[in-house]
């Protein structure tokens, strides 16, 4: 069935930009990795552009959005299609704004990095190290295809939020460009409390142009990875070592039994029969606190150290990011296709009680524990990827009613709307900020219950990963 979408017209203001309107290639960038979820498979299988345009600047996308406004076009900006929730999934058609070409490295300082949306984690970390031995201070599990203003769009966290924090704690993005939604479309640059309007908000109310982040000393880190008698066990470990301020870590990953075993496939054989494990990235200068760190623990056994094998011996062996993350539900699911995940945060202080408390309540073959251990609101605790058996939906509820029941916050992954997941808090002054932005709702939409809701309930008593913003006083 056509759309309702004036695409020839949108073509003709658009001469001389990069379109495609291939079918097999505007499906595939129709789409991200929602099908971790097989709630948002079942959902979101048939959902499709109609043109993909791929601008190469800022002028080009002002260009894009002003033509698409006039013509009541919805427009969905992607990355690189790393995300797990539909972030990226243009519900209605339209245009997908394929931000891949916008990958340019503009500034390197001490401390800070300017760059395009585009511009993939890995290359800038590449670009960093070689200018001045700086890195970002945190990324995904898929860190070498995502692209930074994806990450902003549409992640929280990762790979060094045990020091750092996530992208919602003050300082961890220093400014933003965007682009406004309207007739004649603003160039708008965000810092300070303005940046929680546009972070983790799937493009709803602006398009990201570029970005500042900040960066950090970078190390050759070193993979290892420590085995336990149980779950419990690596637990305690993972949380005593995150406290371990001394000792300078990326990565903290505790993961339970038989997850390694039967989905690390190049790994399995370093771990034993019902072995759990503890995944760590660790600065070359903290091994030797580290291996004393481990035998003051007790029970902790070495079982791969990436720094005591030659090179030659690692060749083929994923490195620990792969391992963690998201990759430990990606690793699952290339071995069976039933699995899935859930996103649960453990409150501090008793974050410990209530992973053993939880893990005991469900078999281990229905949900397997997976912590990722962060610094959250100062404190060290962690946040669950536990695998899922997949059954029915109805179970599916159920496993998150008893998270939830027992003091666990789920973030739901299985829903694409800001809200439903938990992430995103969406208030009045970012409501507001939508209206202003994007008056016609033509930005992502379907993906922010609160503007398609009138009746929306702010004062929920729901636990979000990003808060809420302050009405200004002034």
């Amino acid at each position: 069935m056509s759309r309702p979408y004036d695409i020839v017209g949108l073509k003709a203001a658009l001469e001389g930009l990069r379109l495609e309107d291939n079918p097999a290639l505007v499906k595939q960038k129709s789409r991200d990795f929602f099908w971790y979820s097989p709630i948002l498979k079942s959902q979101l299988d048939a959902v499709v552009g109609d043109l993909v345009v791929t601008p190469r600047n800022t002028a080009e996308v002002v260009r894009i959005v002003e033509a698409c406004h006039r013509l009541g076009i919805p427009v969905t900006p992607r990355g690189s299609g790393t995300g797990n929730y539909g972030q990226a999934m243009p519900l209605s058609g339209g245009v997908v704004l394929n931000m891949a070409e916008m990958r340019d490295i503009t500034q390197i300082g001490p401390g800070r990095v300017v760059c395009g949306p585009g511009a993939i984690m890995a290359e800038i970390d590449a670009a960093t190290r070689a200018h001045s031995g700086q890195e970002l201070r945190m990324h995904p599990s898929t860190y070498a295809t995502a692209s930074i203003g994806g990450f902003l769009a549409g992640g929280s966290g990762g790979v060094g939020s045990i020091n750092w924090g996530g992208l919602r704690d003050l300082g961890n993005v220093l400014s933003v460009e965007v682009v406004t939604m309207e007739a004649s479309p603003r160039v708008l640059r965000l810092t300070g409390a303005d940046l929680a309007k546009v972070m983790h908000a799937y493009g709803t109310n602006g398009i990201i142009t570029e970005v500042e982040m900040p960066l950090t000393a970078a190390y050759d880190w070193v993979d290892i990875i420590v085995g336990f008698r149980d779950f419990a066990a690596a637990a305690r470990f993972g949380n005593a070592l995150g406290e371990q301020d001394g000792i300078l870590t990326k990565l903290i990953t505790p993961i339970a039994a038989p997850v390694p075993q039967r989905y690390f496939l190049r790994h399995r054989a370093l771990v034993p029969d019902g072995a759990s494990v503890v995944l760590v990235m660790l600065a070359p200068h903290a091994r030797d606190a580290f291996a004393l760190f481990c035998k003051r623990f007790g029970g902790a056994e070495i079982l791969f150290d990436a720094g005591a094998v030659p090179t030659v011996d690692r060749a083929g062996l994923p490195s620990n990011v792969e391992l963690s993350w998201n990759h430990t539900t990606l690793r699952a699911l290339r071995v069976d296709p039933a699995i899935t995940y859930l996103q649960v945060l453990y409150p501090f202080p008793d974050q410990l009680a209530l992973v053993d408390a939880i893990h005991k309540r469900f078999p281990d073959d229905e949900v397997m524990g997976h912590l990722e251990f962060v610094r959250f609101d100062g404190r060290i605790t962690c946040f669950g990827l536990p695998l899922i058996r997949f059954t029915d939906a109805a179970r599916l509820n159920a496993i998150i009613r008893i998270h939830e029941d027992m003091g666990a916050p789920i973030f739901n992954p299985h829903r694409y709307t800001l809200e439903e997941g938990g992430m995103k808090q969406t208030d009045d002054v970012q409501l507001a900020f939508k209206r202003e932005a994007d008056p016609q709702g033509l930005l992502n939409p379907g993906k922010m219950v609160a503007w398609d809701n009138p009746d929306f309930d702010f004062a929920s008593g729901k636990t979000y990963l990003y808060p809420s913003l302050e009405p200004s006083r002034a």
